[in-house]
């Protein structure tokens, strides 16, 4: 399957709404909520969550120890 979006930037292989990998139907896409995922990407999209909550939580405490 194939798809169009005028987010996504050909020359960077990325969203440029969201400036990061384009991964349809996540989070902010212009996609979201209008397509049915796979499976396999799901799990991609909960890998990608997990990675920045991890992120999140790392600055946290970088921050309280400042």
């Amino acid at each position: 399957m194939t798809f169009s979006c005028r987010n996504y930037d050909l020359n960077l292989d990325q969203c440029r709404k969201l400036h990061d990998d384009c991964i349809p139907g996540r989070r902010g896409c212009a996609l979201e909520g209008k397509v049915k995922l796979s499976e396999e990407l799901e799990k991609r999209l909960a890998a990608l969550e997990e990675k920045k909550q991890r992120q999140r939580a790392g600055k946290s405490k970088k921050l309280r120890r400042s």
